[in-house]
């Protein structure tokens, strides 16, 4: 039972953390993937290159999961 508090102290809180970290994070997260992917279209048409064509390239390097 004293294994298992010493166990608590020492992950629990930094646990709690970083779910805390990863809640207030996954916002900021999500709209930076937008903005990414609205600058990949603008790039793409600037440069005469097919958006489609574009993310095919990208995600055949694994860039994008």
């Amino acid at each position: 039972m004293e294994e298992m508090l010493k166990l608590a102290a020492n992950y629990g809180f930094p646990m709690v953390i970083a779910f805390y970290v990863l809640a207030r994070l996954e916002p900021v997260i999500k709209e930076l993937q937008k903005s990414v992917t609205v600058l990949t279209v603008v790039v793409a048409r600037q440069g005469g290159v097919d958006y489609e064509e574009a993310r095919k390239l990208v995600e055949g390097n694994g860039f994008v999961k």
